[in-house]
């Protein structure tokens, strides 16, 4: 989403981490996704130095003001940490087998839609009445949360939380940057 508001033209490649590309692994030895490479032969292989970079170039709608917001930044490190972990727990219960997965769907709840609900508590967004780019970050990960059980999910988290993530998902820009395309190579 950062590299389409900063107009930042890219070719974006599938990749089935099972079976992952020798261009990847060249790439990026880590082989995880995602991997921007750019024209000078740098390669970005992580999701904050992707954003930051495209932020960087562009942005119109000053989404770069979260890195000065502490509380913000607060809630993308729990997302990135604790929550992530619990998330894997949850939507991947069964490589987790030492883990409940109702439990960790609790956790994960604690850790992370419970402090953004309160942040949602009375502005539509993280950062106010604009999107910052903790809204973008985050909004993937809750939007994986939710998608383990809509129903629980639906009858659990707070209207602001809903309506926050209905926004995000229900957005054209969200619709123009979830276009699959043609499983080639990495780089």
């Amino acid at each position: 989403m950062a590299l389409r508001v900063a107009q930042v033209t890219v070719s974006t490649v599938e990749i089935d981490l099972r079976d992952k590309p020798a261009d990847l692994v060249a790439a990026s030895p880590k082989a995880t996704v995602p991997v921007l490479c750019l024209g000078d032969g740098k390669i970005l292989d992580e999701s904050l130095d992707i954003v930051r970079w495209a932020l960087a170039i562009r942005d119109p709608d000053d989404w770069a003001r979260g890195w000065e917001d502490s509380a913000a930044m607060d809630l993308l490190a729990r997302t990135d940490g604790d929550f992530k972990r619990w998330l894997d727990r949850y939507k991947y219960a069964t490589r987790f087998p030492e883990d409940d997965a109702a439990s960790a769907r609790a956790a994960a709840f604690e850790v992370l839609i419970k402090p953004l609900s309160l942040l949602l508590q009375n502005k539509p967004f993280i950062g106010g009445e604009t999107p910052m780019v903790q809204d973008v970050l985050i909004f993937p990960f809750v939007r994986q949360f939710a998608g383990v059980d809509p129903f629980w999910f639906k009858s659990k988290a707070s209207q602001s939380v809903q309506h926050w993530l209905a926004f995000w998902v229900d957005s054209p820009l969200f619709k123009q940057i979830m276009l699959k395309s043609e499983p080639p190579t990495a780089c």
